[in-house]
């Protein structure tokens, strides 16, 4: 019984008692500061004495947790034996006190947080990045329904846009419709010189030799410009026409000419904001890779925004040979160029007849979309002599007047061989004559001492029959092999 006593006090008494946790009761921790203070723990009932041990024999019956202890039986009479004074039960403890709540503000709503709802105006910490979001809800629905009067307001504005321009077009029909026949458009002369066109018109007639389809072609497309001018001057109604070009022929035709007068015609129209003229060929166009592409195409065609782009021998930007091919991205970046900025852009095509047209059979929107074909013919003997008396001229050279003869033989030789380029192979006859004149001048004051070694100006400017003897010499005595290089 000693024993069953003293393991009970020892676990009530303890400095650092335990407390058995049961099903159901809140564990709590109870800590006894054994240098006499009495420290705060939560509310808590107070722990019972232990019950008086059972009877001996007996098993000792302790009380359950937070119950008060039962009234023990009355123990069997029983031999007397002394016993250790049974220890004082510990004082109850003190729940600590709770703070009272904070009183209203005087003069105040009740509100704890200060007069006016101040919680409700909450901002958010210093430094909350979503402290922006922190509002009253009537402040949120002010700002809602203020994005509903300003969307209700640029839909008024659309409305009232639209009357606007049905007003427009009423008064626009009123007055083609009171027009008397005689009110006065000006002249087709008039705005001919005044806008330059004419200009440009007699500089293609004195660059140009021949290519008489051509330049009435020219003339037609800078009719139809001058004319739909003078319709939108009186009110008509007018829409840009399809300007997109395709120029066809053999090398050295004047394609590249013609563009660059059609650019310049343009701006003085005023369908083009430069007029400028951008040659392209596929190697600006198109990629060595995936993804190059459409860069490299989209950097030409910006080049070439208010003026023409003249894509040269474009039947080569398509190999139907190769699916993988990246000229038909080229291609498909081009078509929509030309359908959405027509306003502000001219492709024109270049190339081979029979190679355009193939071109055009495996592309066929290339084809629609283009609406002025134009066809450069080969230069006959005559205009080739006559394109060499002009590249004279602008170089300050004097052709003899029997050297006519000799470079007219000369090109009738060279037109029946390969690799023919009309004006092309005039310029290089021409530059071969020229350093042939140059030989020769040199030998005779140089070499051979000729007139003191004095030259006159005619000297220096004349090119002889001689000067192009030498270049019907090279065809005629050179052989099958080596007679295109002549």
């Amino acid at each position: 019984m000693k024993l069953s006593v003293a393991i009970a006090a020892l676990c009530v008494f303890s400095s650092n008692a335990y407390v058995p946790a049961t099903s159901g009761v809140r564990r709590t921790a109870l800590f006894v500061n054994s240098g006499g203070g009495t420290p705060a723990f939560p509310t808590q009932s107070p722990i019972p004495p232990p019950a008086a041990p059972a009877a001996a024999g007996g098993t000792p019956a302790f009380p359950a947790w937070g119950q008060p202890a039962a009234a023990a039986p009355a123990a069997p009479a029983t031999p007397a034996f002394p016993t250790a004074a049974a220890p004082a039960a510990p004082a109850a403890f003190a729940a600590p006190a709770v703070p009272a709540a904070p009183a209203a503000v005087e003069g105040g709503d009740g509100n704890p947080f200060g007069q006016g709802g101040a919680g409700l105006d909450y901002k958010g910490a210093e430094g909350d990045p979503s402290a922006g979001n922190y509002k009253r809800m009537s402040q949120a629905l002010e700002e809602a329904d203020t994005d509903r009067r300003k969307a209700q307001e640029a839909a008024a504005q659309r409305e009232r846009a639209h009357e606007i321009a049905r007003e427009q077009r009423q008064a626009k029909i009123d007055y083609m419709t009171n027009m008397p026949d005689s009110q006065p458009a000006g002249t087709v002369d008039e705005f001919m010189f005044k806008e330059g066109v004419q200009d440009q018109l007699d500089k293609l007639d004195h660059d140009l030799i021949g290519l008489v389809k051509v330049k009435q072609r020219v003339k037609e497309i800078a009719a139809l410009l001058v004319l739909d001018k003078m319709r939108r001057k009186l009110g008509f109604e007018t829409s840009v026409p399809s300007l997109h070009m395709s120029f066809t022929g053999a090398p050295g035709t004047g394609k590249t000419t013609v563009a660059v007068r059609m650019g310049q015609i343009l701006a003085k129209m005023g369908y083009a904001r430069r007029g400028h003229v951008i040659l392209a060929t596929r190697d600006d166009l198109v990629g060595q890779y995936v993804g190059h592409t459409a860069p490299k195409t989209k950097e030409m065609i910006k080049k070439a925004m208010g003026g023409l782009l003249l894509v040269d021998e474009a039947y080569y930007l398509y190999n139907a040979a190769n699916d993988r091919d990246y000229g038909q991205e080229s291609i498909e970046i081009l078509l929509n160029v030309m359908e959405n900025n027509q306003d502000d852009l001219v492709v024109a095509v270049a190339g081979y007849k029979d190679r355009m047209d193939t071109f055009f059979s495996y592309i066929p929107g290339m084809m629609s979309r283009i609406g002025n074909h134009i066809d450069f013919p080969d230069y006959a003997s005559d205009e080739l002599v006559d394109i060499a008396a002009i590249m004279a001229r602008d170089l300050e050279y004097d052709i003899d007047a029997n050297a006519y003869g000799v470079f007219k033989n000369y090109i009738e030789q060279r037109m029946n061989l390969p690799y023919f380029s009309n004006a092309r192979t005039v310029r290089n006859a021409m530059d071969r004559a020229r350093m042939n004149a140059a030989i020769r001048t040199f030998e005779r004051f140089a070499i051979q001492g000729q007139n003191g070694g004095f030259c006159s100006v005619q000297d220096l400017k004349s090119i002889q029959a001689d000067d192009f003897q030498v270049l019907l010499d090279d065809i005629l005595n050179a052989d099958a092999t080596t007679r295109i290089f002549a």
